[in-house]
């Protein structure tokens, strides 16, 4: 059995007593002070996140973004150097191979950062297609990945003098205390914040000089425990579960993250199909009218007959209440009263368009 990676950040975990959990082959830290109590930093002061296990390729040559564009999902063009965007891979029959994000930093330069479980399948994928001139470098354990995620945010990357303030899905490059790095107008939580890309071997010097910046905002160090619940209140799907080979960005209602436009990218076929045919089933939000708490692979039900599964499904902290995404058949409508089957109870939840939770990431 292969032993999982660790972070270049896993001896600040341990002092800070984290505890861990195995996610995408690498041994990450689910919680430290508390799900709820995590989770809660992130809505109302500031909490970091060390997502190191994100997967990370550089794409370079002459025409790589336009390589890029006719491998992925969404439209490359539509941005510029110093943005990044949201898009997929997806196979043959439109399903996601895996959700991506790209930072476009030249028409000869792209890098993209994959989730952790499918890294070496994109980078595989890529590579096998890239032609000539064009080289797919895998850059895995390279970098680390800092989220710094809050309606403090800002203040706690002012105190270190890095840039804030850019629009939403830019990216500056910076330098703190002799080392570049990549400060980032992206994250996962649905709350205003930046994602700092630093080289492995300085990436303790950055984790604790934000947690030092951030003290006197009370920020806490968070875990994947509440990145989870974090982006199940946005909407935001995750690989595995939202979206899978078999879930398709058409299934998973996110049509904006495809340039239909596009004359091709893979999976373009089976996609624009499906479109068409607008049949199969929607990922719709699930918000619980009583206290059933829904998990992942629970089966919906309505009228006593099953019209989907819980895709993923957690306790809200923000709402105090049971939320989720689930695959439902299109006869399902928004507003519509469903019964999610609870440890063989039929709890019932209504069917709302997420997110749950009116977000902050765009603010100014």
């Amino acid at each position: 059995m292969t032993e999982p990676l660790h972070s270049p950040l896993h001896d600040r975990h341990v002092a800070l007593g984290a505890k861990f959990s195995e996610f995408g082959g690498w041994l990450m830290p689910l919680q430290y002070s508390g799900v709820v109590a995590e989770h809660r930093a992130v809505r109302t002061a500031v909490g970091v996140f060390d997502v190191s296990h994100l997967g990370k390729l550089r794409v370079a040559g002459e025409g790589a973004s336009d390589f890029v564009n006719r491998c992925l999902t969404n439209d490359l063009g539509r941005i510029a150097p110093g943005q990044a965007q949201y898009t997929l891979c997806c196979n043959s029959t439109g399903g996601a191979v895996d959700d991506i994000f790209t930072y476009l930093i030249s028409p000869e330069e792209v890098f993209l950062v994959p989730n952790a479980a499918n890294n070496e399948t994109v980078f595989g994928l890529l590579s096998a297609a890239a032609p000539e001139g064009i080289t797919v470098a895998n850059e895995h354990t390279e970098y680390a990945v800092i989220a710094v995620q809050g309606t403090s945010s800002d203040e706690v990357l002012d105190a270190l003098e890095l840039p804030t303030g850019h629009d939403y899905l830019t990216f500056v490059t910076a330098t703190y205390a002799g080392t570049e790095l990549i400060v980032c107008r992206t994250g996962y939580t649905g709350e205003r914040g930046y994602e700092l890309i630093v080289p492995a071997a300085t990436a303790g010097l950055v984790w604790d000089a934000v947690l030092a910046a951030g003290a006197e905002y009370d920020i806490l160090p968070c875990g994947l425990g509440a990145r989870d619940t974090l982006r199940t209140e946005m909407g935001y799907p995750l690989h595995g579960h939202d979206l899978s080979p078999e879930i398709s960005p058409v299934m998973a209602n996110i049509n904006w993250a495809v340039g239909w436009d596009k004359p091709e990218f893979w999976g373009a076929d089976a996609l624009r199909a499906q479109r068409e045919e607008k049949s199969g089933p929607l990922l719709r939000g699930l918000k619980a009218v009583g206290r059933g708490i829904p998990r992942p692979h629970m089966r919906v039900e309505a009228a006593g007959e099953p019209v989907g599964e819980v895709t993923s499904g957690t306790f809200s902290p923000t709402l105090s209440t049971g939320i989720a995404l689930a695959l439902l058949d299109r006869s399902v409508k928004l507003g519509d009263v469903v019964d999610v089957v609870v440890r063989d109870r039929r709890e019932p939840f209504e069917v709302v368009k997420p997110p749950f939770v009116e977000p902050g990431v765009r603010e100014a």
